[in-house]
């Protein structure tokens, strides 16, 4: 696999992730605290993935980013945005 498809999987992987977050999230109304752990997971997964350099800080930022305006519980549920993803180095 070359790096390029091994980025594009991986930002696949997490776009996916954070629809089935947000789905879930709608329609169970206000997020619980399981919710909120497996928000917190996904952000660890996406700084495990920049920091592996399988995608750029970019994507993620990007990928989080357009998770959240599809769906607006992402922003009340979860993280503070500078803990989704690092900064860029």
């Amino acid at each position: 696999m070359t790096e390029e498809a091994r980025s594009e999987r991986t930002a696949r992987l997490l776009a996916l992730r954070l629809e089935e977050l947000a789905r879930a999230l709608e329609h169970a109304g206000a997020p619980s605290g399981a919710a909120t752990r497996l928000l917190d997971a996904a952000s660890i997964a996406t700084m495990h993935a920049v920091s592996l350099e399988l995608v750029s800080a970019g994507r993620a930022r990007a990928i989080w980013d357009d998770a959240s305006r599809r769906h607006p519980v992402l922003n009340d549920a979860a993280l503070p945005r500078a803990a989704r993803v690092p900064a860029p180095a």
